[in-house]
């Protein structure tokens, strides 16, 4: 394989890649056995797309779904994990592969229904981690903040944090599971961010197993977005997150070069997203785990649907959500990778993209409220109107029950226009 001032020629390993047919695999793994979730639906959506799924509190989706969209994509993973890829610089692949078994069970008992607590799904995925700690002896060796940096010095201290961390990012796409493509979406972009930095610091091993990851996402996502058929579900989205969580802590330990800030912008959007549910619940007073409504793409997909579709076209919004979120999840991925040796440019960028994401989370909040709030003035004019020109009827009709309001006019009095309420879907300070 050639070389180049000691790098590895990361086309030469592309090429040969996919020259074998191995991510073609991986995908045509990943689509069929997703294929096959949706084919027998009705032999196991009694578990699998159960009702309360469509009515949780986070939901975006009307109609059951199956929910176990994550059997397939970890299928394909463990196929890449323990036959097609090679073990490589101290990380064996089998064993790290072992390592999904807590996480995904805990996550796939959720999908089917078994109520599993959230506090227990984190502790699966800490579990997670302690295996990887254990079998491939990784953990978060630096902050790239030369204070900071001699905590992680001391080893126990460094492991805590690593199973913390590991464990959040779990977390973390599965909050951002909300809507068709989002989660398995910001996964793709994810995992190319680690595979570009894995190229430019010459770790084949740690960029190939991301470009898996790419594969099996694309095979779910096929059925997954933007229509619908097939759902993630807990076993999918935290699977992901600790497969992208463990490659990136592989490549902060195994290449010095690699700045923890550039890993940090490449994981940003689902962090980001995690932090700030974290502050907003925390400041009404509300547990940090309590489920609601007011994720970055719940605010996004009501935006489209007061401003443009209504609800009765979220079958449009929904998707379209998507499409507008991953160009914003992929500009901090990008910054990421540019800057991925250079420390400082990197922590201010994270700091940059921080703020972004915060102000445009509050315009969007402040955009929604007054759409709703004009939204339901407007409802209430017609309301108006609606019931005085009732009243006209029921006396030129001389009705002697002055008591029946038309049905539309009810509907608006009890519901709201189309349902929005101002002040539940935005809490602006």
């Amino acid at each position: 394989m050639q070389q180049s001032s000691g790098r590895v020629c990361w086309k030469d390993v592309a090429v040969k890649i996919i020259a074998e047919e191995k991510l073609l695999l991986v995908f045509a793994l990943s689509l069929a056995v997703s294929f096959l979730i949706v084919w027998t639906k009705k032999y196991h959506s009694a578990r699998s797309a159960r009702a309360s799924g469509a009515s949780a509190v986070q939901s975006a989706h009307r109609i059951p779904t199956p929910r176990i969209g994550g059997v397939g994509i970890v299928a394909a993973l463990l196929v890449a994990l323990l036959v097609l890829l090679p073990d490589g610089r101290g990380v064996q692949w089998s064993l790290f592969a072992l390592s999904l078994a807590p996480i995904f069970l805990a996550g796939i008992a959720e999908d089917l229904g078994y109520a599993v607590r959230p506090l227990r799904r984190l502790l699966a995925a800490a579990a997670s981690s302690v295996i990887c700690v254990m079998v491939l002896g990784l953990w978060i060796l630096r902050a790239d903040i030369p204070l900071v940096n001699l905590l992680f010095a001391f080893a126990p201290f460094g492991i805590v944090f690593t199973i913390f961390a590991a464990s959040g990012v779990c977390h973390a796409f599965n909050l951002i599971d909300g809507v068709n493509g989002l989660a398995a979406g910001v996964g793709v972009i994810t995992a190319f961010g680690l595979a570009a930095i894995a190229a430019k610091a010459g770790d084949v091993s740690v960029g190939a197993a991301a470009l898996f990851m790419v594969s099996a996402l694309l095979g779910f996502l096929a059925l997954n977005f933007p229509f619908g058929k097939l759902f993630l579900g807990d076993a999918g989205a935290y699977s992901i997150g600790h497969v992208l969580a463990w490659l990136a802590i592989a490549l902060l330990a195994r290449a010095e070069a690699v700045t923890t800030w550039a890993i940090m912008l490449v994981l940003f959007w689902p962090v980001a997203d995690t932090m700030l549910a974290i502050y907003r619940r925390r400041r009404s007073g509300k547990p940090a785990g309590q489920p609601d409504r007011l994720h970055f793409h719940q605010l996004v997909m009501r935006t489209l649907e007061i401003a443009h579709f209504g609800r009765d076209r979220r079958h449009i919004a929904n998707p379209l959500t998507t499409l507008v979120i991953l160009p914003l999840a992929s500009a901090p991925m990008i910054t990421g990778v540019l800057l991925w040796n250079r420390p400082v440019a990197a922590f201010a960028a994270y700091l940059l993209f921080s703020v972004l994401f915060a102000s445009s989370y509050l315009l969007g909040m402040r955009f929604a409220y007054k759409a709703a709030r004009k939204l339901n003035q407007k409802g209430h004019g017609e309301h108006v109107n609606a019931v005085a020109k009732a009243h006209a009827i029921r006396l030129s009709r001389h009705d002697p029950d002055p008591g029946v309001v038309p049905t539309r006019v009810a509907t608006l009095e009890t519901h709201g226009v189309n349902g929005y309420d101002e002040n539940r879907l935005c809490n602006v300070d």
